[in-house]
């Protein structure tokens, strides 16, 4: 007999694929299909409101992972085994399970996934109404709708949560995404979207390196220290500082209020004094002439400003005249129970306070397309747009949250679109499921809070939360790693993980603060990143584990090259703790975390790719690589399900390149690896074939960069070229290296290997 696949209710059970998930499941709840064996869960209600929580049923012994926002800006990871652990606004739900029974052997190796499938469920927006989940003490799932508007009422969910099942957690999640985007109309998968040429090149944000004290002969001092150490950002954010704003809250030379910052307010769409001639840097006539004099002597393509999405924190400011065309008023911010039921923020605390000047919804267009034709003309290339989830409390008399930030988003697309070239936009603090299931256009959001360069317990958070979170954003946005700092104790932690985030690579430096080592491992000499193809997500053997603190699991973070794999190990372990509600579903902490964890980092998580396998370990941190050394990792034949052993400190992490075997004659099996001496080695392969005739066999590569370029070949060759020109090699027969040097320019080039 054939088990369906698509969700079913059957004697008070919620059934996937023959299994039991949900136990005692309410009478008014209903599942309807989707499509591709998905479907709806739904709820009925005796009366209308504009906020429902509904029950689910019980759920019971699955292992769990949950993405959650622990604040209303951002979402992190949890991980269970029972519903009475899944905490408020919990956006996403994946389940494992298994056709014989429900719960793993805890023992069981990690590379069994036989008769293992995975079940994800997706709160979503349902109308004008927006869905979480949430765990209840006696293991109930419930779901909450919500309109944010007391007056946008209903009495049934019909489409409030989604469910789908899959053998591949990655497919499930890419597919499972791809049918919403059809069946709701409202947003588009990654692959519909115009991707932001910035991404492929390095760049610096100004605000760790001068907060809201940004000036132009500051943006002047760091980008010429980045000139000296020999490496170009081709891309520059300037951050919040740059506005003309007020704090009507703040007395001028009184004490700072504590909370008062956040109220500050946009008074015009034009820079502040400071980049003017009237401020203290005579040089800079405006904006305009600072920015085509930064293009032109650093060979800057891209500039971004930043702004909120509300204009400022506080919104704008209404006595302003330049702010009275777009009808601004006072509106005071109402949080849902979701939202405070976690960690409350300092930022929404004084929001509610002193209110936020918001925009006429008729008007948001107007506003973002004034601002914008204003900065496009004075020669930025795109916008860095923070302080998103604002608009979800700000629904009351506006038609709700969802509406609300649909209004918003679509306006500010629309304006993107009229005013950059290349749909450059960024968006930020933008976690909320209003926000992601609206997003038609925008291509790129920040996927974590902030990179914090003066807390240490923090650190490990960051790439855990970025990796898990990208199992849900990376399918909708390319994830922001957000910057880091290439001089600073955790540099290559972060600058690892962003080497194979597949995302931007840019720093926050201080002028003059820069580790050269560590950027150079990232950057190619004309400015140029080697982007991994995806979102760095982690891999599957530790989808269910908690990274962070369980102190004894290792993090894999994996994606793919053109023609190679990637996979990342962090020790995540011991440096911090996810912040939770104090007395509200504390997460155990390990007794005691060793100083050295040790793992396995299993290649059937990359089998779905490849075969034959080789493993290109890059060396961090311990032996730093020049052109003279020998290649400072290890290379390894193994087999498709093989496992290479890491032993890793706290804060150390191990990057390893994986690339299929070709076995292009009897005598010769080859594999390329890329450059030596970057992160992420492979994604300088661009291209690759095999040429045979009774004289021999000619691999051509196209690879670009400088440096030693490695494969693996089982053979000696005779000779190589590189663009026609025959070079020398080195060969090293106990492990197969062949390494070749490409000289002077980054462009693409032609390698030839002749056997």
């Amino acid at each position: 007999m054939t088990i369906s696949a698509t969700p079913s209710i059957k004697d008070g059970c919620l059934m996937v694929r023959g299994k039991v998930v949900f136990t005692g499941v309410p009478a008014n709840v209903f599942v309807s299909p989707a499509s591709c064996g998905s479907a709806f869960v739904g709820a009925a209600s005796a009366a209308p409101s504009s906020r429902h929580v509904f029950s689910l049923g019980l759920l019971e012994e699955y292992k769990f992972l949950c993405l959650f926002r622990f604040k209303i800006w951002w979402m992190i990871p949890r991980v269970g085994k029972s519903g009475c652990e899944i905490p408020m606004e919990t956006q996403m739900l994946l389940l494992e399970a298994r056709e014989e029974s429900a719960l793993h052997d805890e023992n069981s190796s990690e590379s069994s996934t036989e008769n293992t499938f995975y079940i994800l469920l997706l709160p979503v927006l349902d109308g004008e109404f927006r869905t979480s989940l949430q765990g209840t003490s006696s293991n109930e799932l419930q779901f909450c709708i919500e309109s944010g508007d007391a007056n946008v009422q209903t009495s049934q969910a019909l489409e409030a949560v989604f469910i789908n099942s899959g053998d591949n957690p990655f497919e499930l999640m890419k597919n499972s995404i791809k049918i919403l985007e059809k069946h709701k109309g409202t947003f588009s998968h990654i692959e519909n979207k115009k991707i932001p040429a910035h991404l492929d090149w390095f760049g610096w944000c100004t605000w760790d390196a001068f907060y809201t004290d940004v000036n132009p002969q500051g943006i002047r001092e760091g980008l010429q220290s980045f000139v000296e150490g020999g490496c170009l950002p081709k891309f520059l954010i300037i951050d919040d500082g740059w506005q003309e704003t007020l704090n009507e809250f703040q007395k001028e030379g009184e004490p700072l209020i504590e909370g008062t910052q956040f109220a500050t307010r946009l008074v015009d769409i034009k820079e502040n004094d400071k980049f003017k001639a009237s401020g203290s840097d005579k040089s800079c006539a405006d904006l305009h002439e600072f920015i085509e004099v930064i293009k032109e002597k650093y060979g800057l393509k891209y500039v971004y400003v930043w702004h909120a999405l509300a204009g400022y924190w506080g919104g704008v400011l209404p006595s302003s005249g330049a702010m009275k065309k777009y009808n601004p008023k006072i509106a005071y911010p109402i949080q849902s129970p979701g939202n405070t039921g976690n960690l409350r923020d300092v930022a929404m605390d004084s929001l509610e306070k002193y209110g936020v000047g918001i925009i006429d919804p008729q008007k948001i267009y107007d506003f973002y397309n004034d601002l914008h034709s204003y900065l496009a003309s004075s020669g930025v290339d795109g916008v860095k747009v923070d302080v998103q989830n604002l608009i979800e409390t700000l629904g009351s008399g506006h038609g709700g949250r969802v509406s609300l930030t649909r209004q918003y988003q679509e306006a500010l697309e629309q304006s993107i679109a009229r005013n950059f070239k290349e749909n450059n936009l960024i968006c930020c603090m933008s976690h909320n499921s209003d926000s992601i299931y609206s997003s038609k256009k925008s291509a790129v959001a920040r996927a974590s809070e902030d990179f914090m360069p003066k807390e240490p317990t923090i650190q490990t958070l960051h790439v855990a939360s970025v990796a898990f979170n990208s199992l849900l954003l990376g399918e909708i946005t390319v994830p922001d790693w957000d910057m880091f700092h290439s001089n600073h104790s955790t540099a290559e932690f972060h600058g690892a993980a962003r080497a194979l985030g597949g995302c931007a690579v840019y720093v926050s430096d201080k002028p003059g603060k820069h580790d050269f080592k560590i950027l150079k491992r990232l950057v190619l000499p004309n400015g140029s990143v080697l982007r991994a193809r995806y979102a760095g997500r982690p891999t599957r053997d530790c989808l269910f584990k908690d990274p962070v603190m369980d102190g004894k699991s290792l993090l894999k973070i994996w994606n793919l090259n053109k023609l190679s794999g990637v996979i990342g190990v962090f020790n995540c372990q011991g440096a911090g703790s996810w912040p939770m509600k104090q007395g509200v579903q504390d997460t155990p902490i390990a007794a005691s975390i060793p100083s050295l964890i040790s793992g396995q980092c299993v290649l059937f998580n990359l089998s779905f790719y490849f075969n034959l396998i080789v493993a290109s370990k890059t060396k961090i941190a311990e032996q730093p690589l020049n052109n003279k050394s020998h290649f400072a990792g290890s290379l390894s034949r193994l087999p498709k399900e093989g496992k290479l052993e890491v032993s890793l400190g706290v804060l150390k992490c191990e990057i390893y390149t994986i690339s299929p075997i070709m076995v292009f004659s009897q005598n010769l099996h080859f594999a390329p690896i890329g450059l030596l001496d970057m992160y992420n080695s492979g994604g300088a392969i661009e291209a690759m074939n095999c040429t045979m005739d009774l004289s021999g066999c000619t691999v051509k590569v196209k690879g670009r960069g400088c440096s030693r370029f490695g494969f693996y070949s089982s053979t000696k060759p005779k000779y190589c070229t590189v663009d026609m020109k025959e070079e020398e090699f080195i060969y090293n027969a106990e492990d197969g290296l062949l390494t070749v040097k490409l000289q002077g320019e980054c462009n693409l080039r032609d390698i030839e290997i002749v056997y």
